[in-house]
């Protein structure tokens, strides 16, 4: 081998070290990285972005830019992301309206859920607790089951529109426990809940957050929780699981997502730096003070959430026949 020949090379493998994606990830991030949030800010997403954008950016050595961009039931953001170069500096965060574009919003999505995105990491959940009028005559969930199989289309329950999250949730309950139930979709989900209230609907699922006050004071009874396990704020309400339906799961979830051909190494690089964040103790006790639960997981774990949340919610719609203007 001549002299020329060996010093291209060591050329040529010194260039293809420089590209590895091993070292894409040692360099990145050279710039501030920006998380699109396809929500208007004060919301569930915003505030746990803001509570742990800034020491994940320590933790990356970059700033984390919050970027609100509402629009399009998440469809808005979404897309700017998706069409964004695959490089691990532009994320969209969203809550679990992202996982249920693909069934109610099928034919305006201008991408594919599955297809075009990869989870990063599933940042934390919070339950969704079953709210009740107390005159119905129902102390538990049982006793409502019997009760709706005893009355089959007498009962009722609101949520926050045709395709919301609560609107889903009910129909999952439904399908799960075999009842019959009326759907009244209000024009958000504070509308339908003061329906529950005066009686106008007998009952609707909502966020711990926004029910909790009124099951302290009696105005609504919570009869079951989403989720694995009973939660701090409303300790006395009792999981769907306790009473043997464990598939009833449509706790809210909060996740960041990287467009798909963001090299892996990257995603997982951002991915530690927002577990590793979680457990500042100012960031913990900021999301555990607003009832949310820390999770944390890795890419391939969230990926695999995505799915099959994806995968429940378009089965929840087509066995429902749900249809969304």
């Amino acid at each position: 081998m001549n002299a020329r020949f060996r010093k291209f090379s060591c050329l040529v493998a010194s260039v293809l070290v420089t590209f590895s994606p091993i070292s894409w990830s040692q360099a990145f991030p050279d710039h501030p990285i920006r998380v699109i949030v396809p929500y208007a800010p004060g919301g569930g997403t915003d505030i746990i972005l803001r509570l742990l954008a800034p020491k994940a950016g320590q933790l990356l050595g970059q700033s984390i830019v919050i970027d609100n961009k509402p629009g399009g039931s998440t469809m808005l953001g979404t897309n700017q992301v998706i069409r964004s170069a695959p490089d691990g500096y532009t994320l969209v965060a969203a809550d679990s309206t992202i996982l249920i574009n693909p069934a109610v919003n099928k034919d305006k999505l201008p991408y594919d859920t599955l297809k075009d995105l990869q989870g990063v990491s599933m940042l934390a959940t919070s339950p969704v607790v079953l709210l009740l009028n107390p005159q119905v005559p129902a102390k538990n969930l049982t006793e409502l089951i019997a009760l709706a199989k005893a009355k089959p289309g007498q009962l009722n329950y609101g949520s926050g529109g045709i395709g919301a999250g609560t609107h889903l949730t009910g129909e999952l309950l439904r399908i799960r426990a075999n009842i019959d139930m009326v759907h009244v979709p209000y024009n958000g989900t504070s509308p339908g809940l003061n329906a529950v209230i005066s009686g106008d609907v007998q009952m609707m699922f909502g966020g711990i957050s926004s029910g909790r006050s009124f099951i302290e004071s009696g105005r609504v009874r919570g009869i079951a929780l989403t989720g694995n396990e009973r939660n701090a704020a409303v300790p006395d309400v009792p999981t769907f699981s306790e009473y043997g339906l464990d598939m009833v799961d449509a706790s809210t979830y909060w996740g960041i997502y990287a467009p798909v051909g963001v090299p892996k190494a990257i995603v997982e690089k951002i991915s530690q730096a927002f577990a590793q964040a979680m457990k500042d103790p100012a960031a913990l006790k900021g999301m555990t003070d607003l009832g949310y639960i820390p999770i944390g997981n890795t890419p391939a774990q969230h990926t695999d959430q995505l799915r099959a949340m994806v995968g429940q919610w378009i089965d929840v719609v087509k066995k429902a026949n749900i249809k969304v203007d």
